[in-house]
């Protein structure tokens, strides 16, 4: 059997399948976006047949670039955007709507009344997690409310329910297996992470009925086989994981206290605690980190929104760049006697706040306040909101030490001064690996070393190599008067009923 491994990474704005040969070095790859869909406001929806082909177009095209065939290939990973959902007919696969996307917002006056109801504790003790739009129980909810006939029939056993990694997994095997893994299934509200099960009362609650879900497997199982028609040839699936898990796995964040933090349209660190099951006390999210063997490592999380977007909005929405990669040479040449602070709550503000009624705003223009500094305080946001993750986990576990390496991975952490700024505010290092397709190595991982054709965890693990890491060296007066002046734009954006006075 070759080493050879296909990984599917199905992103948020794109489709991408990478070849890893036995070596696990990148040897082909294709990659296509797709549109997103903004039917009202708040709302975000993807086309799952759209995704479905680009799927397919990008695992043929990373297959030619790398000179394989399917025949060459020793099993299949998947990793995918994480919390979009999908509901589809059973004897069809047709889906009876839009996938809702994890940054839709449609669900939030059905958050706000179960909150009412005093139900958060309950969900956050089940399942780690807070009642917030950004979650899949409510987007399932939502769907079987408005699409006409459709709690019917789900009822009745006519229809499926998954996020990405289970649509896709029910199409590439042809209907044969209706799966997810424990990391996909750990971001649904409803899916007890310390029972490792769906959870009957949360389901009850929300009115989703249990035969539409998946069967939950580990990180790296059986998941079927692909069919012959699709690309020439049968291939084992044999790994799952959500895009943020896979990131964990693939930087080997594989022992407690060690985090990562991913940079792409939004933010996501994650800090293995283990066997440790932490329930937050500072608004950070319980989450599986990865589940292996029968044996379920968990890890807090800090989500952030708005990372890599922010430089979307300077690009696309203000137009001060034209392209991404200018954000960080212009932000270096901004007048450093400005603070200027851009708190980017566009779709609300994620962990630690989880104010989804917070809207973006910027602090300290003055007239001579100009493109750089709109680049600078963009960057500067992604760093100060990580901040504010790592000082809640902190606060929230021991094992979270002024020790703390940040490993990094994304689009933005090409740009050496941000990765330099985001270390001077943490005021801790950050190592940048010299492989970045983190997620895609991760899901690739999983499938490999269930095959057998590449190492186990540990060999894996010291596989993992520097690229450069990126030291604090700003003044510690200076990153104090800037956090204060972060913490101040932060509590003057947040609604009304979250603001809270400052500490004395």
């Amino acid at each position: 059997m070759t080493g050879y491994i296909l990984s599917i990474d199905q992103g948020t704005t794109s489709s991408r399948a990478i070849v890893f040969d036995g070596s696990m070095k990148l040897v082909g790859s294709g990659q296509k976006e797709f549109a997103q869909h903004y039917p009202a406001s708040g709302w975000v929806e993807h086309d799952p047949e759209e995704i479905w082909d680009t799927v397919i177009s990008t695992c043929k095209a990373a297959l030619a670039a790398a000179g394989r065939k399917a025949a060459d290939i020793a099993a299949i990973g998947i990793t995918n955007q994480r919390e979009t959902v999908v509901i589809w007919d059973r004897a069809t696969g047709r889906p009876i709507h839009n996938a809702i996307v994890w940054q839709d917002r449609r669900t939030a006056p059905l958050c706000q009344k179960l909150k009412k109801q005093g139900l958060e504790k309950k969900f956050t003790r089940k399942t780690g997690l807070l009642l917030d739009p950004y979650f899949s129980g409510t987007k399932i909810a939502w769907m079987l409310d408005k699409v006409k006939g459709a709690r019917k029939r789900a009822e009745n056993g006519e229809l499926l329910a998954g996020t990405i990694d289970s649509f896709l997994i029910w199409r590439l095997t042809g209907g044969k297996v209706h799966a997810t893994d424990a990391t996909n299934a750990s971001r649904t509200l409803v899916y007890n992470i310390e029972k490792n099960a769906w959870d009957d009362e949360l389901l009850a609650i929300l009115g989703i009925p249990a035969r539409m879900l998946p069967q939950v497997k580990d990180c790296a199982d059986d998941y079927g086989i692909t069919e012959k028609s699709l690309f020439g040839a049968e291939i084992k699936i044999l790994g799952v994981a959500g895009d943020q898990h896979a990131a964990t796995i693939g930087q080997a964040c594989f022992e407690p206290g060690m985090m990562k933090s991913t940079y792409g349209t939004g933010c996501f660190a994650l800090l293995n605690t283990g066997s440790d099951l932490v329930r937050s006390k500072n608004r950070l999210l319980t989450t599986i980190a990865y589940r292996l063997n029968g044996k379920t490592t968990y890890a807090l999380e800090g989500s952030i929104f708005i990372a890599g977007a922010a430089v979307q909005w300077l690009r696309d929405g203000i137009k001060v760049i034209g392209k991404a990669e200018q954000s960080g040479v212009l932000a270096a040449s901004a007048d450093p006697t400005q603070e200027v602070y851009l708190v980017p709550a566009f779709v609300g503000l994620g962990a630690p706040h989880w104010d989804a009624e917070a809207r973006g705003a910027i602090f300290g223009l003055t007239r001579n306040s100009g493109p750089a500094e709109f680049a600078r305080a963009a960057l500067e946001s992604v760093a100060f909101q990580t901040r504010d993750l790592l000082d809640a986990m902190r606060k929230d576990w021991k094992g979270a030490s002024a020790k703390t390496v940040l490993r990094v991975d994304g689009g933005m952490v090409a740009s050496d001064w941000t990765m330099q700024r985001l270390a001077d505010i943490l005021d801790a290092p950050v190592d940048r690996p010299t492989i970045l397709e983190t997620t895609a190595l991760g899901a690739a991982w999983l499938a490999g070393s269930k095959a057998g054709v590449w190492p186990k965890t540990r060999e894996f693990a010291r596989s993992w190599a520097l690229e450069r890491r990126f030291r604090p060296d700003m003044d510690a007066s200076v990153r104090s008067a800037k956090l204060a002046g972060w913490r101040h734009a932060v509590r003057r954006t947040l609604s009304p009923l979250l603001i809270r006075a400052p500490k004395r």
